[in-house]
């Protein structure tokens, strides 16, 4: 059970420049939000899970994040015990600061799917350890806590994959349900009014509906606490059955071009 009240968190929190926002807590398994650099309405979150000793980072965001999101983890965790780093699609946004990632700790794993791994090294390294999440869509904590991989096909990448944490049972969405917001907040409260923002990002960037009936297909089964997508807020426990909706309702990209074709 969460001892975090996400509803409450985003009533009394503010960006506080750098300072990491607890989402999950249980016995020795945490989940951060670790904050971005400046004020904008397409605003790349990163998050962090710490398991006992262990830290993972999700999604390693761009160089012109690197030193403030290496500061915020600092606040949680040494450095050293960042152990690895998941990268659910190929864009820059999400991985152009993986080498000064690798260059402050060597031993990190890079969590990702077989195509994205062959484009990381086009930033300039060849030499990391990988774990294939088409092979291994399971990883595992030395506690035995477990995070699943699930794919996402096209969704915006043919290999893409968002990440459930089994312990918090909070689903990292990637694109899905990212939101496009100048009014940003930690935490959506009425879907209704954050549906316009979700819209201005999903609607010319997602392929088709069927899509992303396919994907929901797959997290049908899945009794989901939040899910914490990339860009934008975050989305409570109260809201998840209209987030689901929405996606199953949506009509997107080629049914919007080629509205005759079915």
């Amino acid at each position: 059970m969460n001892s975090i009240d996400l509803i409450a968190l985003s009533h009394s929190f503010d960006d506080r420049n750098g300072v990491p926002a607890l989402l999950f807590q249980q016995d020795h398994h945490a989940l951060y939000w670790l904050g971005v650099p400046e004020d904008s309405a397409f605003r790349c979150n990163c998050y962090l899970i710490v398991d006992g000793e262990e830290g993972i980072l999700i999604y390693p965001g761009g160089k012109t994040e690197f030193e403030f999101i290496q500061s915020s983890i600092e606040k949680v965790l040494p450095l050293t015990n960042l152990m690895g780093m998941i990268i659910c699609q190929p864009d820059p946004d999400e991985t152009s600061a993986i080498i000064d990632w690798l260059k402050l700790n060597p031993g990190m794993k890079i969590i990702t799917a077989p195509r994205t791994n062959t484009k990381l090294s086009h930033y300039g390294s060849l030499d990391w350890s990988w774990h294939n999440v088409s092979e291994e869509p399971v990883f595992s904590f030395k506690s035995g806590q477990k995070l699943d991989f699930i794919p996402a096909p096209f969704l915006p990448c043919s290999e893409t994959f968002t990440i459930f944490d089994k312990t918090s049972r909070f689903l990292f969405s990637g694109d899905l349900w990212s939101a496009i917001d100048m009014d940003w907040k930690l935490v959506v409260e009425n879907f209704a009014a954050h549906e316009l923002k979700l819209s201005l990002f999903h609607l010319d960037y997602f392929p088709s509906n069927l899509t992303l009936k396919g994907y929901l297909k797959q997290i049908r089964n899945l009794k989901l606490e939040a899910i914490l997508p990339r860009h934008g807020s975050i989305i409570p426990l109260k809201n998840i059955s209209f987030a689901l909706e929405y996606l199953n309702r949506l009509r997107c990209g080629i049914d919007l071009i080629y509205p005759d074709l079915r």
